[in-house]
């Protein structure tokens, strides 16, 4: 039996967000969004300068706080479309994926806009993806891939999938968890 690796990770995130994610984030509040359930929570907030920023970014405290419902769908919409930018985009320069060249060009602030841009980043990334053929997807990332650069292309989108699927699942008990406080 011949099992066909690129349709396999592909029909799995597609299934995840048709099913489970993007039915979940029907009809988010910007409540619910910014809700801090305990103090000291990472989130989205204004920047001061008319947009937004995203706490924590590229930090690793032990323990690492509570993150919000906007905090966790910009985190995994960011994992999709910085790997876009860095894999799939017109950029020729030698950015890694980790570069801040490759970060969204603005936060979402509202869940209106956080539901926008995780749907813009999950059809990007997913489309980009779903393109591929096995063998391109067991070519290592190399030097864009910074310390993965050994790594596959499927590995990383196992793990891209994988941050969406966890965080995901977070967003959905938070909208429990709000609905029940």
């Amino acid at each position: 039996m011949t099992v066909d690796w690129a349709s396999l990770v592909v029909s799995q995130l597609e299934f995840y967000w048709d099913v489970h994610l993007r039915p979940r984030l029907a009809g988010l509040t910007d409540d619910e969004y910014l809700w801090e359930p305990v103090e000291g929570c990472w989130s989205v907030r204004p920047d001061g300068r008319g947009g937004f920023t995203y706490d924590g970014y590229q930090q690793n405290p032990s323990p690492a706080p509570f993150t919000t419902i906007a905090w966790r769908i910009v985190h995994a919409g960011t994992a999709m479309s910085t790997r876009t930018s860095t894999f799939f985009g017109n950029d020729d320069s030698d950015a890694d994926m980790f570069d801040r060249r490759h970060w969204p060009a603005a936060i979402p602030g509202t869940a209106a806009d956080g539901v926008r841009f995780i749907e813009t980043c999950y059809r990007e990334w997913h489309d980009h993806i779903a393109a591929m053929d096995e063998e391109v997807m067991s070519r290592p990332l190399g030097p864009k891939g910074a310390f993965f650069a050994k790594d596959s292309m499927a590995a990383l989108i196992v793990h891209v999938n994988r941050e969406v699927m966890h965080h995901g699942g977070e967003i959905g008990v938070l909208r429990d968890l709000y609905g029940r406080v």
